[in-house]
């Protein structure tokens, strides 16, 4: 799944945009590989956290 998040202003705002997903060639990590990556990763946030406004909570009509 894919979450993109762009903000946009002024006379591109509001308009239907395409987005191309395109496989990147190259060699595919093996698991230890990895494992290896995400574990370098892991702890090396610098910084604070920031959750930005929500907005309002949607309200549905019940199904039938």
């Amino acid at each position: 799944m894919l979450h993109l998040t762009l903000p946009l202003e002024g006379a591109v705002a509001g308009q239907d945009v395409r987005v191309t997903v395109e496989p990147v060639a190259g060699p595919v990590p093996t698991a230890e590989e990895w494992r290896q990556a995400v574990l370098a990763t892991a702890g090396r946030w610098q910084g604070e956290f920031e959750r930005p406004p929500q907005g309002d909570y949607e309200e549905r009509e019940p199904l039938p």
